[in-house]
Parts: C-alpha cells; structure tokens; sequence
C-alpha cells in the first residue's frame, strides 16, 4: 500500500506507517474509536474526493451528478433502514456539525435547550460555555440523581423543562455508562411542546445492531450521530428524523447552505459502505458482543474495587474513578497505560474536584478490540494487565502481554 505516497512525501508516509504499527501491536479501548473495513477505506480513497456537490440528490449546483446521486441516495436509504428514520441528511462532517446544524434547523437565537450536564455525561457541544454555540442558544442541564448508580433524575428533568420551557429536550452522552429511560424523556419533551432529539453518537451501532434500544421507538423527534464510534464507518456525522417532514426540511437547509458548502462524497460512499455492513446479520453479533465484553471489564474492576461511575456498565463504556480508588490521575493513567500499548482517554468524573486537563477518572470501552475478536475473556485479561500496570506503575513488564494479545486478534481487512 502507499507506493505513491512513499515516493512522493516520505515523511507523511512514514508517519502514516508508525500510526498502522502503533495500532497493531496495541490495544485501542478510547470508546469513540473503532476500526474501519478495507471497503470503507478504498471508498474513502475514491476519486469522489474530486467532485463538488453542492445541494442534495436531484437538487445540486453543479454538474456531473449522475454518480455522486446514486451514492448519496444508497447512504441516505440505508441509513432509514438501520435506524427506522423517515428521514436522512447524510452530509454533515462530523457529530459536532450535526449537532451545530440540528439546533440551526430546530432553533432561533436564544432558544433554550435542556441537555445533560457535561461532567455527568454529557458533550461540549451540549452547551458547554466554552463552546460557540452557547453564545446562541441557552442551554440548561440535567444529571443524574445518584453518581454510584447512574440514576437520572427524572423529576428534576422534568420540573426544569416545564419552568424553562425549551423547544429541545436532548438526551445523549459520551460519558455516560447505561441506558436512558428514552420514552421518559419523549414524554417530558413533548409535554412542554419541544422536540426530543436524541444524539447517540456513542451507542449508534449498539442501536442499529439490536443491543441498545432506538430512541425512535419510544417517541424522539430527531437523532444525530457521528458514523464512526460504535457504527465503524468514517469519521462523519448524521442526522436523522423520524416522520416529521418539516423538521427534516428545515435540517436540511441548516446543513446546506446554512452551515457547509460542498459535501464530502468521498466520505458520503464510505458511510453508505459501513450501513451496508451494518445492515448485515453479523452486525447483530458485533453489537451483543460489545456489551458483553464491557460487562466483563467492568466484573474485573468492581472485583478489585475500583469504583465506577454508575457503578459498572450497561454498553460499551466504563468511566473509573483511578484516583479516588488508586491514588492515580486519570492523566497519569492515560500515559502508564498507553506506554504499556493501551490506549484510552483520561476524562473527568461527576463532581469532580480535579482538573479538566488531569481529571480523576479514565474513560475506557470495547468497539474497537470487539471488532479484532475479542472474547469476554479476552476482555477480562485485557482488564486485569490495565490494573497490573495502574498498581505497580510498571508499563514495561505488561507490554509484551499486550503485544500478544494484539498479534493474537489482527486488525480485520472485512467483517464478512
């Protein structure tokens, strides 16, 4: 691979080369990763990276769209089918984008939008004051009622959306480790007369496999997702609708031309490549198998007492408190970890009295080792070598451990 690319611009080859080596001899546990098939890659290499396409299927600016439709279209249908949505935009270049252009469709400036609390769960683009949009919309915040068993409390939820009154209720996390009571939300949102969108950027390929339950089944408006994570498709975004044809109308004009010029095709194939996979039956075994093994993970450290957030986990992600049970930094984790060949994120817990940037918690999941194989013992052993490193500070004695555990299960090519 890469023979171009090496004669021309050998120093981005050989980084590129570094990253494929560092990826295959390690364990990547960041939640929101995953691995890609060599389809989706070949798509994303296409010459579509050439071609403009301002506009939508049937309704572009420029010419030359007779292939550039078809594909836009097969993504658009496939992503209906996997997630029961009447309505698909396809284009947004990221989870972010959708989120951006969600609330530009739904929203005017100084709408309010009730969403979770970031260090309960929750997302920047939630409404975090650091970011933009804050400075837009008024973002208000819900959290859980019980750190240790991951409780949301509903009545505060709802006792906030009938004061505020906003015209979206959001649900959705990236950090948050169990289900949402979805049809609660759904029907404290549209008992104040707002929108129930739901961004499972996170669980979207636990939905779309069985193993996490659709929003859209128990009332939501509109979902937004990114198409990588737990989908394994191309870093992008999504939004979708349910059955309302004037909220998908207005979407789409936030998207285009409200927010991005031309859509990246490219990417666009590869997404309409990774709903096919996911549509296949396998898929289905993929998403039980990411549960199952983060249920393992979460045995192993809950029987060395290490606390977790909502104490353990109900998908794919477990958030663990390395300081308050190891006297560690989720920084100091993050790199003990990633010298021994782990890789995870540092990330704040509920309440938490640290730093942002050297938090007490790390944030660890299992799309991504599921997709090479892995197995709920395999899982467990992956778990016990993370405690072996956290406890004795010791990287260089896990290390070949983990070497083996990677050349055991190799980085598939298909998922056929």
């Amino acid at each position: 691979m890469y023979e171009f690319l090496k004669k021309q611009d050998e120093e981005v080859f050989d980084a590129i080369e570094g990253e494929e080596k560092r990826q295959a001899e390690g364990l990547e546990l960041i939640p929101s990763e995953n691995y890609v098939s060599r389809a989706v890659k070949e798509a994303m290499a296409s010459s579509l990276t050439n071609k403009y396409s301002e506009g939508y299927p049937g309704k572009r600016y420029y010419g030359g769209q007779e292939f550039t439709d078809k594909v836009e279209r097969f993504a658009q249908e496939r992503a209906k089918q996997l997630f029961g949505a009447g309505f698909a935009n396809v284009q947004p270049l990221g989870g972010a984008n959708a989120n951006i252009g969600a609330y530009f469709g739904l929203l005017e400036p100084g709408d309010t939008v009730l969403g979770m609390e970031l260090s309960h769960g929750g997302h920047l683009t939630h409404g975090h004051p650091v970011t933009y949009i804050a400075k837009i919309f008024n973002f208000v915040r819900y959290g859980m009622k019980d750190v240790e068993t991951g409780e949301i409390d509903y009545d505060a939820l709802e006792a906030t959306a009938k004061k505020e009154r906003p015209k979206i209720v959001l649900a959705g996390f990236s950090a948050y480790p169990r289900e949402l009571d979805w049809k609660r939300i759904a029907d404290i949102a549209h008992g104040v007369g707002a929108v129930a969108m739901a961004d499972v950027a996170h669980i979207a390929g636990l939905i779309a496999g069985g193993s996490q339950k659709n929003p859209f089944d128990y009332g939501f408006d509109v979902m937004t997702t990114t198409t990588h994570k737990t989908l394994r498709g191309p870093r992008g975004g999504m939004i979708l609708v349910r059955e309302r044809e004037d909220l998908a109308k207005a979407i789409d004009k936030a998207i285009f031309p409200g927010l991005q010029g031309g859509p990246h095709m490219h990417q666009i194939a590869a997404k309409a490549v990774a709903f096919k996979e996911a549509l296949a039956p396998s898929f289905k075994d993929y998403a039980q198998q990411v549960v199952a093994n983060a249920a393992a993970m979460a045995e192993v450290f809950k029987e060395s007492d290490v606390r977790m957030i909502t104490g353990g986990t109900s998908n794919h992600l477990i958030l663990a408190d390395v300081f308050g049970s190891l006297g560690m930094s989720g920084g100091e984790a993050e790199k003990l970890l990633d010298e021994a060949g782990i890789t995870l994120n540092k990330n704040a817990i509920a309440d938490d009295t640290r730093k942002p940037m050297d938090p007490s918690g790390i944030r660890f999941g299992t799309p991504a080792i599921t997709t090479r194989g892995f197995s709920e013992d395999d899982s467990r052993e992956v778990a016990r070598l993370m405690l072996e490193v956290l406890k004795t500070k010791d990287a260089a004695a896990a290390r070949e451990k983990i070497r083996a555990l990677a050349e055991k299960h190799p980085i598939p090519n298909s998922f056929a």
